[in-house]
């Protein structure tokens, strides 16, 4: 069951979704030009830190021993956005970047739990910037910021610009009881995913 806007804000009461910062207004108000809550999803933004995977000769190998973020950090290039140094995201250019915002699915308010897809936003998409276009799957009890995966197929320079509305999340209820399994993600505090 998906949740809508007042059972995503009843949530954030309770504390059974924590969004940090919290995405506000609640609820567009007479002089708002913008609020991040539609029916049922809420407006992630851009967090400050890219990571630009550089080519070379290695290749990701999933048999190798070692992490799949450090790998991807050993070959890498990290930019910071600021308010005055966008990023210029490039045709056919892959990046990674994270949520301004922490997620955090807690576990011990349960049952019901909850859980949530991360998914593009359309007008993103239809300038031609795909934006977390695979694994969208946040798992009760997953606390960290979130990943995205981010590909300009438009034939023209995406500005990419540090709290931008970039994402949108979609909550909903777990049915039954679940059994903790943190993934190998958990606390990330950078786009690769290391802790």
């Amino acid at each position: 069951m998906l949740l809508s806007n007042l059972e995503i804000h009843k949530a954030l009461d309770e504390g059974r979704l924590v969004i940090d910062p919290e995405p506000l207004p609640r609820v567009k108000g007479i002089g708002d030009k913008y609020c991040p809550y539609d029916s049922h999803t809420v407006d992630l933004k851009l967090g400050s830190e890219i990571t630009v995977p550089k080519p070379g000769t290695f290749a990701y190998d999933f048999k190798a021993s070692g992490s799949i973020a450090d790998l991807i950090a050993q070959n890498s290039e990290k930019h910071i956005l600021t308010e005055h140094r966008p990023y210029h995201l490039m045709h056919g250019q892959f990046i990674l970047a994270q949520t301004l915002e922490t997620i955090t699915l807690p576990i011990d308010k349960g049952p019901p739990y909850l859980a949530a897809r991360i998914e593009g936003k359309s007008s993103r998409a239809r300038c031609g910037l795909l934006v977390h276009f695979t694994a969208p799957t946040v798992h009760p009890e997953w606390s960290g910021p979130l990943t995205l995966e981010i590909i300009n197929l438009s034939k023209t320079p995406f500005i990419l610009h540090v709290g931008m509305p970039i994402a949108q999340l979609i909550v909903e209820q777990v049915a039954g009881e679940i059994i903790s399994n943190l993934s190998q993600f958990h606390d990330q505090t950078t786009p690769e995913g290391k802790p």
